[in-house]
């Protein structure tokens, strides 16, 4: 299955709400006031969000004036090349010329943390990197036995300790195994915590500084693993997280959950943070690297 085809798939759900309106709307027919009315509320309902949608509305009544376009067919066009322009990624920061790299997933209580860690160490895999696993959600048992598995699916090295132990020291322990044995990426799982917990956050914070000290320059990436079906709730953990640890970008996962997949598009227009990759489905290759002009293609196909 080719990009453009994953990410239909995975606005499956998107299509039967939000997406078939939007897509109606703009079939045919004049502008007028009562389109754009319209196009707010479509937009709204499928979790754009308020702010962003107004902004992008009045974008779009200000160009179309200029531009004289007073057919939905070529208004459809202007209100792809501006959502493409919205979900563009700010440049990423190149990889680390030393080995290895450390890729720190953080998130909330059931975001998919467990499963996206797997997801990734699959993806470089296949890009022929010797890739390690860290089960740092020490805290439940269940997190851990669940990452050894996916571990041996995948045919990775796993770090692991047991439930309870912690995390700061399991990560200092893994740097050192990954520096002795040549490993190239580590991706590390951590605990699920509410963004709105201080000490829980301060803790994120310590295995954070633990592992720079041990690996100066590290973690290479901090990535938030959001779950698209929270909707806006989305907007408020990346704030929190981001103020706590340095984000690199987000993974968004369980897009084919839901059906108001305009979340991308709030979360790239209030954030100045990319989506790098968007999980679409329950298999270890269910992660896609996100794209922002194919993303638009499937969203107003």
């Amino acid at each position: 299955m080719n990009k453009l085809e994953t990410f239909k798939s995975s606005l499956a759900r998107s299509k039967s709400g939000f997406i078939e309106r939007l897509n109606f709307l703009i079939r045919g027919g004049d502008i007028d006031a009562d389109f754009y009315e319209q196009l707010e509320e479509i937009l709204i309902s499928g979790d754009v969000g308020v702010h962003t949608t107004l902004n992008l509305v009045s974008e779009l009544k200000n160009e179309a004036a200029a531009k004289k376009i007073t057919d939905r067919q070529t208004f459809r066009s202007l209100l792809a090349d501006k959502i493409t322009a919205i979900l563009i990624a700010p440049s990423q920061p190149a990889e680390p010329e030393t080995i290895p790299q450390l890729i720190l997933l953080v998130g909330v209580n059931g975001s998919g943390k467990t499963t996206t860690a797997a997801k990734l160490a699959g993806y470089y895999k296949a890009m022929g990197k010797k890739v390690m696993l860290v089960a740092g959600d020490t805290f439940r048992a269940a997190a851990i036995e669940q990452l050894e598995i996916w571990s041996e699916r995948v045919g990775v090295e796993l770090i692991r300790q047991h439930s309870g132990s912690d995390p700061s020291a399991l990560f200092f322990d893994a740097v050192n195994a990954a520096k002795a044995r040549g490993t190239e990426v580590i991706i590390g799982d951590t605990a699920g915590r509410l963004h709105n917990k201080y000490n829980l956050m301060e803790e994120l914070n310590k295995i954070y500084r633990v592992i720079g000290r041990n690996l100066p320059g590290a973690p290479h990436q901090v990535i938030l693993v959001v779950d698209a079906t929270t909707g806006q709730n989305a907007i408020s953990q990346a704030k929190k997280f981001n103020e706590a640890l340095p984000l690199s970008g987000l993974i968004l996962t369980k897009l084919d959950g839901t059906a108001r997949g305009g979340i991308v598009v709030a979360i790239r227009a209030l954030l100045d943070l990319p989506v790098l990759f968007v999980g679409t489905g329950e298999m270890i290759e269910d992660l896609a690297p996100f794209d922002a002009e194919t993303f638009t293609t499937a969203l107003l196909d």
